[in-house]
This record gives C-alpha cells, sequence and structure tokens, in this order.
C-alpha cells in the first residue's frame, strides 16, 4: 500500500470534525469571533436547530476585502501577530481554524465592512472558495451557514433533534454572555426570542442567566494572589440543583468546562452539601496568559495550569470563606493563610498552595475487636460497673456516665401507644425509628433489617407514578391558585418547550413573562411540594436528557424526579402502623430494594453479620 497525500479539500473536512461537531460549536466559534472583534451587540438566528440555517451578527471591526479573502484559509488569524504569542493568548479565538472548518462542510456566506469602508462579501461551498464581492452591510459582519454537514453526510447523521441542537447552541451563548456582560446577545430559534440580554454589569448579567433565587441568596467570594485573581458569587449550601449547568467558571474570559475548578468546587462544598447535589455558582479567574495553556483542547473547554494545584487551593480558600467554612486557616508553608492582598499572597510565595482542604475529623474505624476510641469505655467494662440494670437504667444515667458511651443517648424514637398491626412479612416487623430517618424492624429470622424511610417511599411513589403513566397518564391535582415560580429564563424556556410531556406528568404549566412560569396543578400522589424546587430540578433533569431522543426515557427520568419530591422526608416521625405500612407496601413493590438514584432503601443484618461486627467469628 502506497502513501499519499490526501487532498486539501478532504484534508480540510477532516480537521473540521474535531472544530466543528455540531451547530453549538459553529455558533460558539463564530460569536467568539465577534467578540475578538470588539463586537458591542451580537445577534444569532437558528432554524432546524442551527443545522439547515445558522445566523450570526455584528457591529465589531470588519474586514476589508484582504482580509476577507484570507479569513476562510486554514491557519490564517489575525490574533498572533507573532509566534511568541501563541504562549501567552489573551483572545479566544486563535487557531485560524473557525471559519474554515465551517466552510469545508457546509454553505457559508460572509459579509463584512469595517467602519468607514466599504462592504465585500465571499461564499465557500464544501471547502471550494468564491471571489470576493463587492455587497451590501452594516458596519460589522454577517456569518450565514445553511445546510451544515451536508459535504460530511456521515456527520450529520449523528446529530441529535433540532430541538436538541438549537438548546446546545442556545446554551454555547448564554455561557460566552457570563463572560462578557457588556455585550447584548439576542439568540432566535425557528423566530422565537429563546434570549435576550442587554449589556449590564456582571450582577446584572448572572442575575438575568441564574435568575432572581441565585442572586438574592449568592455570597461573593474574592480572591487575590500573585498571577490569580478570583471574584464571583456562589449559592450557599442550602442552594443546589441536580446538575452542574448552573455552574458558570470563567478564566481570562473564557468560559470553561474545567476539571481542576469542577474539583475545586465538589471539595468547597463537600462538608456543607449532600452528595449528588451541585453549587450554583458563577467564577472568574483572571490569571497570567504565560501560565495557562487553552491550546489543549479542539473546542478549548479544557484548560492546563502551569500550576494546578495552586490554583485548585486558591478556588477552594475562597469558597470556603465566602462559606464560612474555616478555609482561613488552612495549613501552609509559614504558617496559617489568610484571604486579600496581605494574606496569601505573602505567605504562600511562588504559587506554593495547598491542594487539599482538612475536613472535620472523623474517629478510625476499629482495626480489631475490642477496638475503642481514646477515651471511650467499652461495653463490657461498663456493663460490669453498673450491673445487670444498667441497660434500663440508660435513660437516666447522669450526664457523665452518659458522656462516655460511643452512642449518643435521646435518639431513639420513645414509645408510642399505637401498635403495629400483627401481620409480619420478609421485612418484619418494626420496632422502633432511629434518629428520625431509619425505621428499625426484626425479621421473622431474627435478623434487623434498617430502612431508610425517605428512599424506600421514594421507590414506591415512582413505581406508582410510572402505573398511572402506563394506564393514561399521571392523575393531576388543580391547584386552588396557580403557583408563579421565578427561574432564569433559559431553564424556563426548558421546561416550557417539554409543557405536552409533563402534562402526561400531572404537571400542568404555562408561561408567565421572561423568567417565570405559572403551576395550575401537580401530580396528585406528590401531595402538596413546594412546586419551586420541583421545577428547577426537573429543568436540571431536562439538561442533562437533552440528548435523550427516546420518549418513554425522558418520562422515566422525570417521574424518578417527581417522586423524590413527594416522598416522606427524613426528619419525619412515623408512628408503628405508618412504619408497618411502608414495610408491607416495599414488600409488595417491584425493585424496591434501591431508590430512583440507585441507592439501597434497606440493610439487612442477620446473625452471621452481627457476629462478624463483634468479633465473634
Amino acid at each position: 500500500m502506497s502513501i499519499r497525500l490526501l487532498p486539501a479539500v478532504t484534508a480540510d473536512r477532516i480537521a473540521a470534525g474535531e472544530v466543528v461537531e455540531r451547530p453549538a460549536a459553529a455558533v460558539k466559534e463564530l460569536v467568539e469571533n465577534a467578540l475578538d472583534a470588539g463586537a458591542t451587540r451580537i445577534a444569532v438566528e437558528l432554524e432546524g436547530g442551527g443545522i439547515d440555517r445558522l445566523l450570526v451578527e455584528d457591529n465589531g471591526a470588519g474586514m476589508d476585502a484582504t482580509d476577507l479573502a484570507l479569513c476562510v484559509d486554514r491557519h490564517a488569524t489575525s490574533k498572533l501577530p507573532d509566534e511568541d504569542t501563541l504562549f501567552r493568548i489573551a483572545t479566544l479565538g486563535f487557531r485560524g481554524e473557525a471559519l474554515p472548518s465551517i466552510g469545508a462542510v457546509s454553505r457559508l456566506r460572509i459579509t463584512s465592512r469595517p467602519p468607514g469602508g466599504a462592504a465585500h462579501a465571499i461564499e465557500v461551498e464544501a471547502g471550494r472558495k468564491g471571489e470576493v464581492s463587492p455587497a451590501a452591510g452594516a458596519p460589522g459582519t454577517r456569518v450565514e451557514v445553511r445546510d451544515l454537514f451536508h459535504a460530511t453526510p456521515a456527520r450529520r447523521k449523528f446529530l441529535r433533534q433540532p430541538r436538541t441542537e438549537a438548546e446546545q447552541a442556545v446554551e454555547a451563548v448564554r455561557r460566552l454572555a457570563a463572560a462578557w456582560p457588556e455585550v447584548g446577545f439576542r439568540v432566535s430559534v425557528e423566530d422565537r426570542v429563546a434570549l435576550d440580554l442587554p449589556p449590564a454589569d456582571r450582577a446584572g448579567r448572572i442575575a438575568a442567566l441564574l435568575g432572581e433565587e441565585f442572586a438574592g441568596a449568592a455570597l461573593p467570594v474574592r480572591g487575590e494572589w500573585p498571577e490569580l485573581r478570583l471574584e464571583g458569587l456562589a449559592g450557599p449550601a442550602t442552594l443546589s440543583r441536580a446538575s452542574m449547568t448552573e455552574q458558570h467558571l470563567v478564566v481570562n474570559r473564557r468560559p470553561v468546562r474545567d476539571p481542576v475548578l469542577r474539583a475545586a468546587l465538589r471539595a468547597a462544598y463537600r462538608d456543607v452539601m449532600v452528595s449528588g447535589r451541585h453549587p450554583v455558582a458563577a467564577l472568574f479567574l483572571e490569571v497570567d496568559p504565560a501560565s495557562v495553556d487553552v491550546n489543549v483542547h479542539p473546542m478549548k473547554a479544557e484548560l492546563r495550569f502551569r500550576e494546578p494545584n495552586a490554583v485548585r487551593g486558591a478556588v477552594i480558600v475562597a469558597l470556603r470563606r465566602a462559606l464560612g467554612i474555616g478555609a482561613a486557616e488552612l495549613p501552609g508553608r509559614g504558617g496559617s493563610t489568610g484571604l486579600g492582598s496581605g494574606g496569601l499572597a505573602e505567605t504562600v510565595r511562588g504559587w506554593n498552595l495547598p491542594a487539599p482542604v482538612p475536613s472535620p475529623w472523623v474517629p478510625p474505624r476499629p482495626a480489631a475487636p475490642g477496638w475503642a476510641p481514646a477515651g471511650t469505655a467499652l461495653a463490657e467494662p461498663v456493663l460490669a460497673a453498673h450491673g445487670p440494670g444498667f441497660a434500663e437504667a440508660l435513660p437516666t444515667l447522669p450526664p457523665p456516665v452518659q458522656a462516655g458511651l460511643p452512642l449518643a443517648p435521646g435518639r431513639l424514637a420513645a414509645p408510642r401507644e399505637e401498635e403495629a398491626p400483627a401481620a409480619e412479612g420478609p421485612l418484619g416487623r418494626p420496632l422502633a425509628q432511629l434518629l428520625d430517618t431509619y425505621v428499625l424492624a426484626e425479621a421473622p429470622d431474627g435478623a434487623l433489617v434498617l430502612v431508610d424511610q425517605h428512599a424506600a417511599h421514594e421507590r414506591l411513589t415512582q413505581e406508582k407514578l410510572h402505573a398511572q403513566l402506563v394506564a393514561g397518564g399521571v392523575r393531576s391535582q388543580p391547584l386552588l391558585l396557580p403557583a408563579v415560580v421565578d427561574m432564569a429564563p433559559a431553564r424556563a424556556a426548558r421546561l416550557l418547550d417539554q409543557t405536552e410531556d409533563l402534562a402526561r406528568l400531572g404537571l400542568e404549566i404555562e408561561g408567565f413573562g421572561p423568567g417565570a412560569v405559572l403551576v395550575r396543578s401537580l401530580p396528585a400522589l406528590l401531595g402538596a411540594p413546594e412546586p419551586g424546587p420541583l421545577l428547577n430540578d426537573l429543568a436540571d433533569g431536562l439538561a442533562e436528557w437533552a440528548g435523550t431522543e427516546a420518549l418513554e426515557a425522558r418520562l422515566d427520568a422525570a417521574i424518578a424526579r417527581l417522586a423524590c419530591h413527594g416522598s416522606v422526608r427524613a426528619g419525619r416521625r412515623l408512628n408503628p402502623a405508618e412504619m408497618a405500612a411502608l414495610l408491607r407496601a416495599m414488600e409488595a413493590t417491584p425493585r424496591a430494594a434501591t431508590c430512583s438514584h440507585g441507592r439501597p432503601t434497606f440493610l439487612r443484618l442477620d446473625q452471621a453479620a452481627l457476629e462478624r461486627m463483634f468479633g465473634r467469628r
């Protein structure tokens, strides 16, 4: 087999696959070009999800006829005046690949006019470049892309439905809009305005993107060190989402989805946010361009920091300081560290920041039978000292003796007058409720069963909702007074695009102005949950399921979200009859061993397990 050089058109189409993987990527590249050109107004139009047609117009610097002829040639760029600039990139674009890549797989027309000059246009079809010709146009640049991927039909087959592709494109513009608040953005999808953001300051732009709920509760985040400055807003631990879609991370005005920064967010909230939930935040980092490499990902969505541990540590410090959980006492070289121009900057020279943040101390697990934490009495000596009646007398023992026990008193539910039904099943009869969260039961064979009441009821609710859906639709309960839920415009639009599917789930909503949703009815099985958290959770889910075309899969995922909001919560006291009813319902429900999220609903400790735990075998 002989080696040959690929034709230029074929090579361009192959290279285009890395830069332009879907319409959203083309929109992102074109909007970045507009921002680099100094535009203050950018308009985007999408038809057929951007596959049939996408248009990006700006009022930036524009191009003359000579530059217009060069801009569609591969690796032609105005953003790297010399080779040294490659190591200090200060623009969003720099490779000179976007326009030729788009032109290689579509029908491309660019019209541009510099201030005080004449307008010209050029066309490129499937990589074949036309001549520059005079045209009519306002100052700035107008880029129209038609029939995206018509020259690479195999790639076009992998695209999602137009609605999904459009949503991805709108999200790409939203992330750029967060980084450039002084620029006005407008996005239209099928002649419907999906995003309209006038120029604003940073706080105003974040409020428009993340909603008034976040803006009203957000905590300011600030920190300054050598080569790094951090500002932004972070939501309190009580404000969380089911996905990371509401995390805006910006480095040198470039929106990124960088794993180092996301790991820092997770670590900062680790001790104050429940597992599986994600914080809401908008963080803006400014670093020396020489200390970060943006040329490590085809979509420039990830970075490579020269000192990743330092960046991660700085973000964690600033976030934990904002959350008020003691990050200022991080141990480091030279003593404790503090934020501000005179704190960490003076203490930790040359980026020597500690990466991990210490967590609250947790006693180690027993290494062998007979182990106990220092200062804690073992059970057998305590029993010997107090005699056979010690267990019965435990609730009335004086505080000094109780303080020496490994379990704190007072967390076992008090005996109740109600008696549980006598009938028993495999999960046995309820004995007590622990920590207002777990039901302790005794199985017929004597084993102990511990049930997570919320996880168990979540599964029961999900199966009931699914059964109603299969039977024709989830029964709804109209609200006496419709509820208005304020949320970020993009989240509201995401829900309103699915009104028909949500109605099948018993949730009737309609638009109520920009960034607001009117709730008319909720699924009857859910009781009376707060509509706000439920709708926000569903909006997060819709973002995660954007690539799921099967209606059944989307509805099943939505049912799981609804079930979580309509279930018995941890912390609710149950009487014996309610506990017994929960156990019997679990025994009669498919898939009752796990909740909607895959976590176990109960644990079973038989004789063998107990003997192993106590070192008897």
